[in-house]
Protein backbone atom coordinates (compact mmCIF):
# COMPACT_ATOMS: atom_id res chain seq x y z
CA UNK A 1 0.00 0.00 0.00
CA UNK A 2 0.63 3.57 -0.13
CA UNK A 3 2.00 6.23 2.58
CA UNK A 4 -1.37 7.52 2.27
CA UNK A 5 -3.40 4.35 2.31
CA UNK A 6 -1.52 3.30 5.37
CA UNK A 7 -2.59 6.31 6.99
CA UNK A 8 -6.10 4.53 7.04
CA UNK A 9 -5.46 0.62 6.53
CA UNK A 10 -3.03 0.66 9.98
CA UNK A 11 -4.12 -2.52 11.73
CA UNK A 12 -6.30 -0.31 14.02
CA UNK A 13 -9.25 -0.02 11.76
CA UNK A 14 -12.19 -1.51 13.27
CA UNK A 15 -12.76 -2.27 17.19
CA UNK A 16 -12.81 -6.30 16.97
CA UNK A 17 -15.85 -6.85 19.38
CA UNK A 18 -18.39 -4.36 18.11
CA UNK A 19 -16.59 -3.47 14.74
CA UNK A 20 -16.63 0.55 15.34
CA UNK A 21 -14.64 2.38 12.64
CA UNK A 22 -12.01 3.89 15.61
CA UNK A 23 -10.11 2.45 18.30
CA UNK A 24 -11.88 2.79 21.88
CA UNK A 25 -10.84 5.11 24.48
CA UNK A 26 -9.94 3.02 27.53
CA UNK A 27 -10.38 5.43 30.31
CA UNK A 28 -8.76 3.55 33.40
CA UNK A 29 -5.92 4.06 35.47
CA UNK A 30 -5.60 0.27 36.37
CA UNK A 31 -6.81 -3.12 35.31
CA UNK A 32 -8.43 -6.08 36.83
CA UNK A 33 -6.11 -8.91 37.38
CA UNK A 34 -8.49 -11.88 38.19
CA UNK A 35 -6.44 -15.41 38.54
CA UNK A 36 -3.06 -14.22 39.59
CA UNK A 37 -1.64 -17.55 38.21
CA UNK A 38 -2.04 -16.17 34.43
CA UNK A 39 -0.12 -13.36 32.49
CA UNK A 40 -1.96 -10.32 32.37
CA UNK A 41 -1.34 -7.67 29.70
CA UNK A 42 -1.90 -4.99 31.58
CA UNK A 43 -2.17 -4.12 35.35
CA UNK A 44 -1.50 -0.24 35.76
CA UNK A 45 -2.29 2.38 32.75
CA UNK A 46 1.60 3.60 33.38
CA UNK A 47 2.62 1.05 32.10
CA UNK A 48 0.00 -0.04 29.33
CA UNK A 49 -3.46 0.72 27.91
CA UNK A 50 -5.01 -0.35 25.20
CA UNK A 51 -5.75 3.00 23.37
CA UNK A 52 -2.14 4.24 23.62
CA UNK A 53 -0.80 0.43 22.47
CA UNK A 54 -2.77 1.36 19.40
CA UNK A 55 -1.34 4.44 18.30
CA UNK A 56 2.31 2.79 19.00
CA UNK A 57 1.62 -0.18 17.03
CA UNK A 58 0.16 2.49 14.21
CA UNK A 59 3.56 4.77 14.26
CA UNK A 60 5.58 1.79 14.64
CA UNK A 61 3.99 0.30 11.16
CA UNK A 62 4.34 4.20 9.62
CA UNK A 63 8.01 4.21 10.29
CA UNK A 64 8.92 0.79 9.56
CA UNK A 65 10.23 0.19 12.85
CA UNK A 66 9.99 -2.97 15.91
CA UNK A 67 8.31 -0.84 18.33
CA UNK A 68 6.64 2.24 18.88
CA UNK A 69 5.93 4.01 22.37
CA UNK A 70 3.90 7.34 22.95
CA UNK A 71 4.92 9.77 25.64
CA UNK A 72 3.30 13.33 27.37
CA UNK A 73 4.92 15.42 25.38
CA UNK A 74 7.65 15.44 22.02
CA UNK A 75 9.98 17.05 24.41
CA UNK A 76 9.25 13.58 27.13
CA UNK A 77 9.53 11.73 24.09
CA UNK A 78 13.06 12.94 23.70
CA UNK A 79 14.44 12.88 27.08
CA UNK A 80 13.44 9.12 27.41
CA UNK A 81 14.82 8.01 24.73
CA UNK A 82 17.99 10.11 25.65
CA UNK A 83 17.59 8.53 29.03
CA UNK A 84 19.18 5.04 27.92
CA UNK A 85 22.24 6.58 28.40
CA UNK A 86 25.05 6.82 30.75
CA UNK A 87 26.66 9.30 33.13
CA UNK A 88 29.88 9.32 31.03
CA UNK A 89 28.81 8.89 27.86
CA UNK A 90 29.10 11.09 25.06
CA UNK A 91 26.49 12.29 22.22
CA UNK A 92 27.28 14.03 18.77
CA UNK A 93 23.93 16.54 18.15
CA UNK A 94 23.65 19.08 15.43
CA UNK A 95 24.16 22.45 16.33
CA UNK A 96 20.76 23.65 15.06
CA UNK A 97 18.09 21.57 16.65
CA UNK A 98 15.11 22.58 18.39
CA UNK A 99 15.77 24.70 21.50
CA UNK A 100 14.10 21.94 23.39
CA UNK A 101 16.24 19.83 22.37
CA UNK A 102 19.19 21.50 23.08
CA UNK A 103 18.16 22.42 26.54
CA UNK A 104 17.09 19.17 28.23
CA UNK A 105 21.01 18.12 26.22
CA UNK A 106 23.14 20.98 27.41
CA UNK A 107 21.57 21.90 30.84
CA UNK A 108 19.41 18.74 32.56
CA UNK A 109 21.11 15.55 30.96
CA UNK A 110 24.78 17.74 31.19
CA UNK A 111 24.36 17.81 35.23
CA UNK A 112 23.76 14.04 34.85
CA UNK A 113 27.14 13.28 33.48
CA UNK A 114 26.21 13.04 29.55
CA UNK A 115 28.19 15.11 27.96
CA UNK A 116 27.39 16.79 24.04
CA UNK A 117 29.60 17.93 21.11
CA UNK A 118 27.36 20.33 18.74
CA UNK A 119 28.35 19.92 15.08
CA UNK A 120 27.83 21.09 11.93
CA UNK A 121 25.36 18.09 10.29
CA UNK A 122 25.12 18.94 6.87
CA UNK A 123 29.48 18.53 7.04
CA UNK A 124 29.54 14.45 7.86
CA UNK A 125 33.34 15.17 8.41
CA UNK A 126 32.35 17.09 11.41
CA UNK A 127 30.93 14.45 12.89
CA UNK A 128 33.74 11.74 12.20
CA UNK A 129 35.99 14.40 14.00
CA UNK A 130 33.45 14.51 16.49
CA UNK A 131 33.73 10.86 17.58
CA UNK A 132 35.59 9.86 20.76
CA UNK A 133 35.56 6.45 22.71
CA UNK A 134 32.98 7.58 24.64
CA UNK A 135 30.37 8.49 22.36
CA UNK A 136 27.60 6.56 22.46
CA UNK A 137 25.06 8.22 20.14
CA UNK A 138 24.31 10.53 16.89
CA UNK A 139 21.20 13.21 17.09
CA UNK A 140 19.94 14.24 14.06
CA UNK A 141 17.13 16.24 12.68
CA UNK A 142 16.43 17.39 9.10
CA UNK A 143 15.29 19.47 7.80
CA UNK A 144 16.32 21.38 10.90
CA UNK A 145 14.86 23.90 13.30
CA UNK A 146 14.10 27.00 12.28
CA UNK A 147 16.51 27.28 9.21
CA UNK A 148 15.57 23.69 6.91
CA UNK A 149 19.29 22.75 6.84
CA UNK A 150 19.64 19.68 4.96
CA UNK A 151 21.85 16.86 6.70
CA UNK A 152 22.70 13.89 4.08
CA UNK A 153 20.95 11.15 5.80
CA UNK A 154 22.60 8.06 4.58
CA UNK A 155 25.73 9.30 5.22
CA UNK A 156 25.52 10.39 8.39
CA UNK A 157 23.54 7.60 9.75
CA UNK A 158 26.65 5.58 8.22
CA UNK A 159 29.18 6.89 10.10
CA UNK A 160 27.24 6.38 12.90
CA UNK A 161 26.71 2.70 11.99
CA UNK A 162 30.42 2.27 11.09
CA UNK A 163 31.55 3.67 14.53
CA UNK A 164 28.88 1.51 16.67
CA UNK A 165 26.81 4.53 17.64
CA UNK A 166 22.98 4.47 17.86
CA UNK A 167 21.32 7.64 15.83
CA UNK A 168 18.39 9.27 17.23
CA UNK A 169 16.26 11.02 14.03
CA UNK A 170 14.20 13.98 15.04
CA UNK A 171 11.20 13.26 12.03
CA UNK A 172 8.76 15.94 13.06
CA UNK A 173 8.95 18.26 10.05
CA UNK A 174 8.38 15.35 7.54
CA UNK A 175 6.50 12.96 9.67
CA UNK A 176 6.78 9.47 7.91
CA UNK A 177 4.61 10.40 5.41
CA UNK A 178 7.10 12.07 3.57
CA UNK A 179 10.34 11.02 5.43
CA UNK A 180 11.05 7.47 7.10
CA UNK A 181 14.67 7.71 8.52
CA UNK A 182 14.50 4.09 9.92
CA UNK A 183 14.80 2.93 5.94
CA UNK A 184 17.68 5.45 5.47
CA UNK A 185 19.57 3.78 8.65
CA UNK A 186 18.68 5.51 11.57
CA UNK A 187 18.10 3.37 15.18
CA UNK A 188 15.64 5.82 16.52
CA UNK A 189 13.00 8.14 15.49
CA UNK A 190 11.16 10.52 17.54
CA UNK A 191 8.15 12.76 16.80
CA UNK A 192 6.29 16.11 18.66
CA UNK A 193 3.02 14.42 17.54
CA UNK A 194 1.82 17.68 18.96
CA UNK A 195 2.54 18.66 15.46
CA UNK A 196 1.49 17.79 11.91
CA UNK A 197 0.58 14.23 13.12
CA UNK A 198 -1.85 15.80 15.77
CA UNK A 199 -2.47 18.14 13.49
CA UNK A 200 -5.28 20.04 14.94
CA UNK A 201 -3.10 22.02 17.89
CA UNK A 202 -5.30 20.60 20.07
CA UNK A 203 -3.32 17.97 21.86
CA UNK A 204 0.64 17.40 22.98
CA UNK A 205 1.88 14.23 22.79
CA UNK A 206 5.27 12.45 22.24
CA UNK A 207 6.43 9.54 19.89
CA UNK A 208 9.35 6.93 19.31
CA UNK A 209 10.13 4.55 17.21
CA UNK A 210 12.91 1.88 17.37
CA UNK A 211 14.64 -0.28 14.76
CA UNK A 212 15.13 -3.60 16.79
CA UNK A 213 13.29 -5.18 19.92
CA UNK A 214 16.08 -4.90 22.19
CA UNK A 215 16.33 -1.27 21.44
CA UNK A 216 12.49 -0.68 22.18
CA UNK A 217 13.06 -2.78 25.79
CA UNK A 218 15.47 -0.14 26.49
CA UNK A 219 13.32 2.64 25.60
CA UNK A 220 10.05 1.01 27.63
CA UNK A 221 11.91 0.55 30.51
CA UNK A 222 12.85 4.50 30.46
CA UNK A 223 9.09 5.03 29.36
CA UNK A 224 8.01 2.55 32.36
CA UNK A 225 10.39 3.96 34.96
CA UNK A 226 9.79 7.70 34.26
CA UNK A 227 6.15 7.37 33.51
CA UNK A 228 5.87 10.24 31.05
CA UNK A 229 3.00 9.27 29.34
CA UNK A 230 -0.28 10.88 27.91
CA UNK A 231 -3.61 9.89 28.65
CA UNK A 232 -5.92 7.73 26.32
CA UNK A 233 -7.94 10.93 25.77
CA UNK A 234 -4.71 12.67 24.05
CA UNK A 235 -3.91 9.46 22.36
CA UNK A 236 -7.37 9.41 20.07
CA UNK A 237 -6.76 12.56 19.23
CA UNK A 238 -3.60 11.60 17.71
CA UNK A 239 -4.94 8.81 16.17
CA UNK A 240 -7.49 10.65 14.61
CA UNK A 241 -4.91 12.88 13.11
CA UNK A 242 -3.05 10.87 11.66
CA UNK A 243 -5.85 9.79 9.39
CA UNK A 244 -5.74 13.16 7.73
CA UNK A 245 -2.13 13.54 7.27
CA UNK A 246 -1.88 12.87 3.86
CA UNK A 247 -4.96 15.39 2.62
CA UNK A 248 -3.25 17.73 5.40
CA UNK A 249 0.46 17.35 3.97
CA UNK A 250 -0.13 17.47 0.31
CA UNK A 251 -2.42 20.89 0.94
CA UNK A 252 0.13 22.19 3.30
CA UNK A 253 2.36 22.02 1.27
CA UNK A 254 1.06 23.35 -2.26
CA UNK A 255 0.62 26.40 -0.17
CA UNK A 256 4.03 26.56 0.95
CA UNK A 257 5.66 26.64 -2.45
CA UNK A 258 3.95 29.61 -3.54
CA UNK A 259 4.38 31.47 -0.34
CA UNK A 260 8.20 30.60 -0.18
CA UNK A 261 8.19 32.01 -4.16
CA UNK A 262 6.33 35.18 -3.28
CA UNK A 263 8.40 35.88 0.03
CA UNK A 264 11.27 35.36 -2.45
CA UNK A 265 10.67 38.36 -4.80
CA UNK A 266 9.68 40.69 -1.48
CA UNK A 267 11.52 43.95 -1.34
CA UNK A 268 11.13 43.62 2.66
CA UNK A 269 12.70 40.15 2.87
CA UNK A 270 16.22 39.12 2.34
CA UNK A 271 16.38 35.34 2.84
CA UNK A 272 14.07 32.95 2.78
CA UNK A 273 14.73 28.73 3.65
CA UNK A 274 12.78 26.11 2.20
CA UNK A 275 13.91 23.30 0.98
CA UNK A 276 11.20 23.69 -2.11
CA UNK A 277 12.79 26.51 -3.66
CA UNK A 278 14.94 26.02 -6.88
CA UNK A 279 18.27 27.27 -5.07
CA UNK A 280 17.69 26.02 -1.66
CA UNK A 281 21.50 24.13 -0.76
CA UNK A 282 19.82 20.87 0.55
CA UNK A 283 16.98 20.79 -2.36
CA UNK A 284 18.55 17.77 -4.24
CA UNK A 285 19.58 16.01 -1.29
CA UNK A 286 16.34 16.33 0.27
CA UNK A 287 14.43 15.01 -2.73
CA UNK A 288 16.31 12.07 -2.68
CA UNK A 289 15.60 11.19 0.78
CA UNK A 290 12.03 12.71 1.73
CA UNK A 291 8.58 12.49 -0.62
CA UNK A 292 7.85 16.06 0.08
CA UNK A 293 9.50 19.88 1.05
CA UNK A 294 6.87 19.93 4.19
CA UNK A 295 5.00 23.09 5.11
CA UNK A 296 7.28 25.00 6.87
CA UNK A 297 10.01 27.69 6.30
CA UNK A 298 11.64 30.40 7.76
CA UNK A 299 12.26 33.97 6.25
CA UNK A 300 14.43 37.19 7.40
CA UNK A 301 13.06 40.60 6.98
CA UNK A 302 15.52 43.48 6.71
CA UNK A 303 15.25 44.56 9.90
CA UNK A 304 14.10 43.70 13.62
CA UNK A 305 11.17 46.71 13.18
CA UNK A 306 9.99 44.69 9.91
CA UNK A 307 10.08 41.58 11.80
CA UNK A 308 7.82 42.37 14.58
CA UNK A 309 5.67 45.02 12.43
CA UNK A 310 4.52 41.62 10.65
CA UNK A 311 4.28 39.61 13.58
CA UNK A 312 1.99 42.43 15.25
CA UNK A 313 0.13 42.90 11.92
CA UNK A 314 -0.34 39.51 10.48
CA UNK A 315 -4.02 38.48 11.24
CA UNK A 316 -4.77 35.23 9.16
CA UNK A 317 -1.59 33.50 10.98
CA UNK A 318 -1.53 32.90 15.00
CA UNK A 319 1.66 34.29 16.49
CA UNK A 320 2.99 31.44 18.31
CA UNK A 321 4.63 28.54 19.56
CA UNK A 322 4.38 25.27 17.74
CA UNK A 323 3.57 24.44 14.36
CA UNK A 324 2.19 21.47 11.99
CA UNK A 325 -1.42 22.63 13.19
CA UNK A 326 -4.47 23.41 10.51
CA UNK A 327 -4.38 26.92 11.35
CA UNK A 328 -1.18 28.85 9.61
CA UNK A 329 1.17 29.93 12.57
CA UNK A 330 4.16 32.48 12.70
CA UNK A 331 6.59 32.43 15.39
CA UNK A 332 9.52 34.13 16.51
CA UNK A 333 12.45 31.92 17.24
CA UNK A 334 14.74 33.94 19.29
CA UNK A 335 12.02 34.50 21.69
CA UNK A 336 9.91 31.37 21.09
CA UNK A 337 11.63 27.81 20.44
CA UNK A 338 15.05 28.92 20.59
CA UNK A 339 15.13 30.93 23.18
CA UNK A 340 16.75 29.20 25.88
CA UNK A 341 20.15 28.88 22.99
CA UNK A 342 22.43 31.72 24.62
CA UNK A 343 22.54 35.13 22.14
CA UNK A 344 26.05 34.50 21.17
CA UNK A 345 25.02 30.98 19.90
CA UNK A 346 21.98 32.03 17.99
CA UNK A 347 23.66 34.42 16.01
CA UNK A 348 26.31 32.29 15.51
CA UNK A 349 23.69 29.61 13.91
CA UNK A 350 22.17 32.64 11.90
CA UNK A 351 18.84 32.50 14.43
CA UNK A 352 18.69 36.56 14.04
CA UNK A 353 16.14 38.77 15.68
CA UNK A 354 14.84 39.26 11.69
CA UNK A 355 14.14 35.83 11.48
CA UNK A 356 10.20 34.59 11.72
CA UNK A 357 9.25 30.92 10.91
CA UNK A 358 5.93 29.69 9.24
CA UNK A 359 4.22 26.81 9.44
CA UNK A 360 1.40 27.03 6.67
CA UNK A 361 -1.95 26.05 7.43
CA UNK A 362 -4.69 25.04 5.25
CA UNK A 363 -5.96 28.38 4.86
CA UNK A 364 -6.31 29.62 0.78
CA UNK A 365 -2.60 30.41 -0.07
CA UNK A 366 -4.03 33.61 -1.99
CA UNK A 367 -5.59 34.61 1.00
CA UNK A 368 -2.07 33.92 2.87
CA UNK A 369 -0.17 35.96 0.66
CA UNK A 370 -2.38 38.68 1.00
CA UNK A 371 -2.09 38.71 4.32
CA UNK A 372 1.65 38.59 4.68
CA UNK A 373 1.85 41.24 2.17
CA UNK A 374 -0.49 43.95 4.18
CA UNK A 375 1.54 42.62 7.42
CA UNK A 376 4.97 43.63 5.44
CA UNK A 377 3.90 47.13 4.04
Amino acid sequence: MNRGTLLIHNGHETEPLSGALGVPIIQTSTFDQGDLSGHHEYDYARSGNPTRKALEEIIAGLEKGAKGYAFGSGIAAIASVLGIFSAGDHLIAAEDIYGGSWRILNTFYKRWGLEMTAVDATDPDEIRRAIKPATKALFLETPSNPLLKITNLPVCLGIAQEAGLISIVDNTFMTPYLQRPLELGADIVVHSATKFLGGHSDVISGLAVTKTEALGKQVYAVQNSFGAVPGPWDVWLVIRGLKTLKVRMDAQEASARLIAAWLKAHEKVCAVYYPGLPDHPGRHLHEAQAAGAGAVLSFKTSTREQALAFLNRVTLAATAVSLGGVETIASYPVMMSHASLPPAERERLGISDTLIRISVGLEDAEDLIADFAQALA
